[in-house]
């Protein structure tokens, strides 16, 4: 932790930051503020490589033509493990946001949206859950949530980047998810491993061992590919016993759906259970929406759309260890209704029937 102090130090040693450069029109900025992705006191989302072209900050591959910005108020921590930059700011709106490779990935305002929607559509479906495995997580968010589920005896977390969590445990927001976690004395008698190796792990991983895995992966670029590819999902399959679940974070229906036509038909041939999309909304992601892929193994049926282990009547899980910000029964439901534009776009969301609730007037 000493490392990622002295890194925060050095923000504040350079001279002349890189990022005043680009701000010709304006006044020097605080070097509190100064990123290669800060401009006159301004995050916006760009590679990291792009070294000032102004172009650049307009054609993300992921989504061309358009950027989001956040006011920064001061930078906390900005530095480069082996796989990706990573940077963690304070804006004046969202709380403390992390950022990898140029991309947010949570703020503390609205990352309740994502990690308890990706975390409870699985868990909630299935009754009793004990055994889950997380791919990704590093921020620890998706660990939290798991933790309201009193009947999960033990998690394996499977983070590629050690120096993800390294740098959300330095930041109380971030860091106190693990703190909990770790610790597991407080209130949790979850058993958490936590493993550096990436998908690797899953590809050795014991036959149907999981009743649920959970993949909170960065979008599908550099080490993130392999994760929306069809042996990764065999490799998911294998590893969860019948009518086990996952939830795969699965991009935005307004920017990506050829991406999740083709995930939607590559899980269809790969899990002979059921295969559902649901979406949630997320303001400070791309569209401000991001989507989830639920999948089920060949076994006892799971039908997702309605909760049959409901999170309200799980001792408890509602408070503990923060009370539910965003998910909820009637959240879970309303997540599957599809827009009529994706459904026409993603044909094959044309053969997935909604649930429907019938009630009887006596």
């Amino acid at each position: 932790m000493d490392g990622i102090k002295d890194d925060c130090k050095s923000c504040t040693d350079k001279s002349i930051p890189s990022c005043c450069l680009k701000a010709k029109s304006s006044a020097a900025e605080n070097d509190a503020v100064c990123h290669d992705t800060v401009v006159s006191g301004w995050f916006s989302e760009v590679p990291s490589d792009s070294e000032g072209v102004r172009d650049v900050y307009y054609n993300n591959p992921m989504w061309p033509g358009e950027a989001h910005s956040l006011k920064v108020e001061k930078i906390l921590f900005k530095g480069k493990s082996k796989y990706q930059e990573i940077l963690v700011f304070e804006s004046s709106k969202y709380g403390k946001v992390l950022v990898l490779d140029g991309i947010v990935q949570l703020t503390e305002k609205d990352e309740c949206a994502y990690q308890e929607m990706i975390s409870h559509l699985p868990l909630c479906s299935i009754p009793s859950p004990k055994n889950v495995l997380v791919i990704g997580g590093g921020d620890g968010g998706v660990l939290r949530e798991i933790s309201r589920h009193k009947s999960v005896e033990h998690i394996d977390i499977c983070e590629i980047d050690d120096m993800v969590i390294e740098v959300c445990t330095a930041f109380s927001s971030f860091g106190w998810f693990y703190e909990f976690n770790l610790r597991s004395s407080v209130g949790t008698d979850n058993e958490i491993n936590r493993r550096i190796l990436g998908a690797e792990f899953l590809r050795n991983s014991t036959e149907g061992k999981y009743d649920a895995i959970v993949v909170d992966s960065s979008d599908p670029v550099g080490p993130a590919q392999e994760l929306v590819e069809r042996p990764f999902f065999e490799a998911v399959a294998k590893a969860l016993r019948p009518g086990g679940v996952l939830c795969n974070m699965a991009e935005s229906m307004w920017l990506h759906t050829h991406l999740i036509q083709d995930l939607i038909s590559i899980c269809r041939l790969t899990f002979k259970g059921s295969v559902h999309y649901a979406w949630t909304s997320v303001p400070t992601y791309p569209s401000g929406v991001i989507g989830f892929l639920l999948c089920s193994t060949e076994g006892p049926t799971v039908e997702f759309l309605n909760p049959i282990n409901p999170i309200e009547k799980i001792e408890g899980a509602v408070d503990f260890p923060r009370e539910l910000r965003f998910y909820n029964s009637e959240m879970h439901t309303a997540a599957f209704a599809m827009p009529s534009f994706v459904t026409r776009e993603v044909n094959i969301l044309r053969h997935i029937q909604p649930a429907r609730k019938i009630i009887c007037v006596l």
